[in-house]
């Protein structure tokens, strides 16, 4: 029986908090982002973004309260066979940190305005938690730039949009917390238990290194910084609110189901937001999907498994004939 997302969340919060740990921690994969900083203004403000090899474009987007860095062990497997791209979304990373609302269509406008402004073509998209949104929105606007796609983590159905928080278990009470417009500020920006509690701890199966930590925390040194952060849990699509989110994600599940585009889900065990349950039903309900395993892991996969992630990703390349 599939753990509820939000149940898993909950019940790893609670043993973070109390310092404890499920499994023994792991060595880390490696720290190093060996990467040269690349911008490019859009909208009028400047996109950080990383680039690597040459041939077949190949973006990478994360979510949150991630950057381009959740990629920096997975990109060495592509770049041998194309042109790798990891940006920062806006607010994030190395990206700047404009006045706006920092919602899902807000971020949308600088993803599609970085593809443009560096004229991005036959695009190869790998996304992740709400990346994996940014992207199939992408993918349905603009289906003739999308050559193929490969997710993991994603805000999709089954998981969303969710009918009530009730839904979520013994989690709902945490993104209540999350989604209130008291409380949740208090959490993440004040006391940011997103990077500190969540990504540092309870969504990765091995211990994050402090030379990690320092890097995913040195955007946002303020509360005010991680207001990007807490915008985020508002977005989820849950009990009709926000009605647009709602119908971005019933579309992309659209999108999934009648677009003969190549799709490679990647998905680990127990997983997060997507299970090996949810992977089997992927796989019969969605167009042209391949589902490879990858290994333990919860939501952060590219932390607890990027060698299987990026090795699975570069054969699934050559296998659909898109890298030699």
């Amino acid at each position: 029986m599939r753990i509820p997302f939000f149940l898993l969340l909950s019940l790893l919060f609670s043993c973070a908090i109390a310092g404890a740990a499920e499994e023994p921690p792991a060595t880390g994969p490696g720290a190093a982002f060996p990467f040269e900083s690349r911008f490019v203004e859009v909208n009028g403000s400047r996109i950080h973004y990383v680039e690597s090899g040459e041939g077949p474009t190949v973006l990478f987007l994360h979510g949150n309260p991630t950057s381009s860095y959740l990629w920096r062990n997975v990109i060495p497997h592509v770049a041998p066979q194309a042109r790798a791209i990891a940006m920062d979304l806006i607010g994030f990373g190395r990206s700047d940190r404009p006045e706006l609302d920092y919602r899902f269509q807000d971020h949308y406008r600088y993803v599609e305005g970085f593809i443009e402004a560096l004229e991005l073509q036959d695009i190869v998209l790998v996304i992740h938690d709400w990346g994996s949104m940014l992207g199939l929105e992408y993918a349905r606007r603009h289906p003739d730039n999308v050559r193929a796609l490969a997710m993991m983590e994603a805000i999709i159905p089954p998981a969303f949009p969710m009918e009530s928080l009730a839904g979520m278990g013994a989690g709902a009470d945490l993104f209540r917390r999350f989604r209130d417009p008291v409380q949740g500020p208090v959490l993440l920006q004040e006391e940011n238990v997103f990077i500190e509690q969540l990504l540092g701890n309870a969504t990765v199966t091995r211990e994050m290194t402090e030379a990690e930590m320092e890097v995913y925390r040195a955007p946002f040194p303020t509360a005010a910084s991680r207001f990007p952060i807490a915008v985020w849990p508002r977005e989820l699509p849950i009990a009709g609110e926000p009605a647009r989110n709602v119908d971005a994600v019933e579309a992309a599940g659209d999108w999934l189901r009648s677009s003969a585009t190549p799709k490679l889900l990647l998905y680990a065990n127990p997983g997060a937001l997507v299970s090996p349950e949810d992977a089997a039903w992927m796989q019969a309900e969605y167009r042209n999907l391949e589902a490879v395993f990858v290994g333990p892991g919860r939501h952060y996969i590219q932390e607890d498994q990027p060698e299987a992630i990026g090795r699975n990703l570069a054969m699934w390349l050559r296998r659909e004939s898109i890298v030699e």
